[in-house]
């Protein structure tokens, strides 16, 4: 199979609002390659604080980006030899992820490592510019999405199981100010492409949305 002839099902969304469960449920299901897209912009901020980088020097992070020694191993991911699964999902990682991915040189030096995930017999790729930029001649587009509230209250409850400490109204406005800056940032804005199916999960289960994305997918095979 050529790259184009290999489908690709993007899930965007805001953070914590599921769509890597439900991505990765999806992919499991199928068959599919799994792309983390956050992972890698997480792994670019962990990077660039490990070297003690300013998280604004655009040409020092995304040279970081571009020879990110980083290897994804089932479900481990190693930085460098060091095993950061864990470390990653952190608060600090998250706030630092959103920041380099501001960054229109990050997200260059990434674009391609990206749309390398682009596998036989097919990939699952969740992020929040996976349908309107790194893929987006993608077979089945997803926008996933619940409320402000719910999000905050499932990365707590992450956090929380995690052994990590967590503030509900921390959290809370971090999601908000994340929002913002991700909706506003010059290159690739988290939005909804016009040819995206909308998936609200405030008021569903893992289970339910991820039948919804299978559904859509199928209804694409026939």
């Amino acid at each position: 199979m050529t790259p184009v002839s290999i489908p690709v099902i993007a899930i965007d969304g805001p953070s914590a609002s599921g769509k890597g469960t439900v991505a990765a449920l999806v992919a499991a299901q199928l068959g599919f390659h799994y792309l983390d897209s956050g992972a890698l912009y997480r792994l670019t901020a962990l990077a660039a604080m490990r070297a003690k980088v300013m998280l604004d020097d655009a040409p020092a992070v995304a040279a970081l980006a571009k020879n990110l020694p980083a290897v994804f191993a089932g479900t481990q991911i190693h930085l460098d030899g060091d095993c950061v699964t864990e470390v990653i999902r952190s608060e600090a990682c998250s706030a630092g992820a959103s920041r380099v991915a501001a960054l229109p040189a990050v997200r260059t030096a990434l674009l391609a490592r990206q749309r390398a995930y682009r596998q036989a017999p097919g990939l699952v790729a969740d992020g929040r510019d996976m349908g309107s930029v790194v893929f987006p001649d993608a077979q089945l587009k997803v926008f996933l999405t619940a409320s402000t509230q719910v999000r905050a209250e499932r990365r707590y409850k992450q956090l929380i199981e995690k052994g990590m400490s967590a503030n509900i109204s921390t959290l809370l406005q971090d999601l908000q100010e994340r929002d913002a800056r991700d909706a506003a940032r010059s290159v690739a804005p988290l939005q909804k492409c016009a040819d995206a199916e909308l998936l609200d999960t405030t008021q569903l289960s893992i289970e339910q949305a991820v039948r919804a994305v299978l559904d859509w997918f199928q209804s694409r095979q026939i």
